[in-house]
């Protein structure tokens, strides 16, 4: 018998491992992990991190007691150390219910709430269901790049619409409009704002609630930041406008509770009117939950969100306060920095680069590279988050170190000033 053997089939991986590498690339992991790669290892200081909002590293944004001790409990009860149901258990479902209603005009039900693996499995799961042939989503610019990544591998079409700093990074609505078509499925809005630091109004909210009735979009509220505001405008939830049209909120408690490595998020359907059970995008939620990964169960099972005090916020927000406007009055400093606006919540804010005062800079990544090289500091292109020649700030950290960063970015910027 002759031996012969048949080689694999010819898939195109190749093809397939480039495009995975360029959309991993051109996350906020993708360029930290650049930057980390660019650090000079002699370099005595410690490196400060402005580029990546996790400010769990710092003392002075350790996680309340109240939280710690109830996962500690949880898990020594060891009655949670089994499989959770697909949209989550339903002690859990009920206390986010009960956490998000106190600010919406309707409560929600415990049916309402989906809990997910942090907020990322959140906008993988929505982005998901919305897919389609020839679907498109319209994405803010500058935003939050993991939408965009997701978009990619599910085969849906992005079109972005500009925020403007001139009005405290409002939605452009006119160009929303003018973007949206009939493969329009949904608008993506982002409040408290990363990676803008801006707070909406409540008015501005309705006129996008309004426009996305009006285009017979599907709104998605991102609200990772919820409640994390410091400047002159409270936070709104989107979920108050549900009556208006559809409201997909996605959440977390990453942020306010500041424990991102905790991995518990939830997506909520705001929906009085039964539009989405209508319409069949509830029965394909609960599909895809039925095969994707779930929350650790002594995570959901966890006391927190309704057993954590006033007073454990109120201490995070005057913290944040502090930083931010210590990272506003530092930043004005530097001659070749711009801040259009000071940042009222989140925590990030968005500077422009003024290249014609500085001498071979090429670009905001450029400019970052050598900003780790030579002064270990590391800052988030803009171009990562949607904006050319734009940097993103983190100013989640500890303020000294906070100070000492921004003064080596002064320092930096001094010395590569045109002469």
């Amino acid at each position: 018998m002759a031996n012969e053997s048949k080689s694999i089939k010819k898939w195109n991986f190749k093809k397939a491992n480039e495009e995975l590498a360029q959309a991993s690339a051109t996350t906020i992991r993708g360029y930290v992990t650049m930057l980390l790669e660019n650090l000079d290892k002699d370099d005595v200081r410690a490196a400060i991190p402005l580029s990546h909002g996790d400010p769990s590293a710092f003392p002075c944004f350790r996680t309340t007691s109240v939280a710690e001790d109830a996962v500690a409990k949880a898990v020594r009860s060891a009655k949670f150390n089994g499989y959770s149901p697909s949209d989550g258990i339903p002690p859990a479902r009920i206390a986010v219910a009960e956490y998000l209603s106190k600010d919406l005009p309707e409560k929600l039900s415990p049916d309402d709430i989906y809990l997910t693996v942090g907020c990322n499995q959140a906008i993988e799961i929505i982005l998901t269901v919305l897919a389609r042939p020839n679907a498109n989503i319209l994405l803010p610019r500058p935003g939050f790049p993991y939408y965009e990544a997701r978009a990619a591998f599910s085969n849906l079409e992005v079109r972005h619409f500009n925020l403007c700093p001139e009005t405290g990074w409002e939605v452009d609505l006119d160009e929303v409009e003018a973007l949206a078509d009939e493969n329009t499925v949904a608008i993506v809005v982002i409040n408290p704002g990363n990676p803008c630091g801006n707070v909406y109004t409540y008015d501005h909210l309705k006129k996008v609630a309004e426009t996305a009735r009006k285009l017979g979009i599907l709104l998605i509220a991102d609200e990772v930041y919820d409640h994390l505001v410091f400047g002159s405008n409270p936070f709104v939830p989107m979920g108050v406008f549900g009556s208006i049209t559809p409201i997909i909120t996605l959440g977390s408690i990453s942020k306010r509770w500041l424990v991102p490595g905790w991995r518990l998020g939830w997506f909520v359907t705001n929906d009085p009117n039964g539009i989405l059970r209508e319409q069949g995008i509830v029965d394909c939620i609960k599909g895809f939950l039925n095969i994707s990964s779930d929350p650790a169960t002594f995570i959901q099972v966890a006391q927190i969100l309704g057993d954590t005090k006033e007073d454990f916020f109120l201490e995070k927000l005057k913290t944040l306060k502090l930083t931010a406007d210590i990272c506003y009055s530092k930043i004005k400093e530097i001659p070749c920095i711009i801040c259009p606006s000071k940042p009222e919540g989140s925590m990030f804010v968005m500077v422009k680069l003024n290249l014609s005062l500085l001498d071979d800079i090429k670009d905001d990544v450029d400019f970052c590279v050598k900003l780790a090289k030579e002064e270990s500091v590391m800052i988030l292109p803009g171009i990562g988050v949607g904006l050319k020649n734009w940097l993103r700030v983190t100013f989640a950290i500890e303020p000294s170190s906070l100070e000492e960063g921004l003064e080596r970015v002064k320092a930096f910027c001094g010395r590569h000033a045109k002469k």
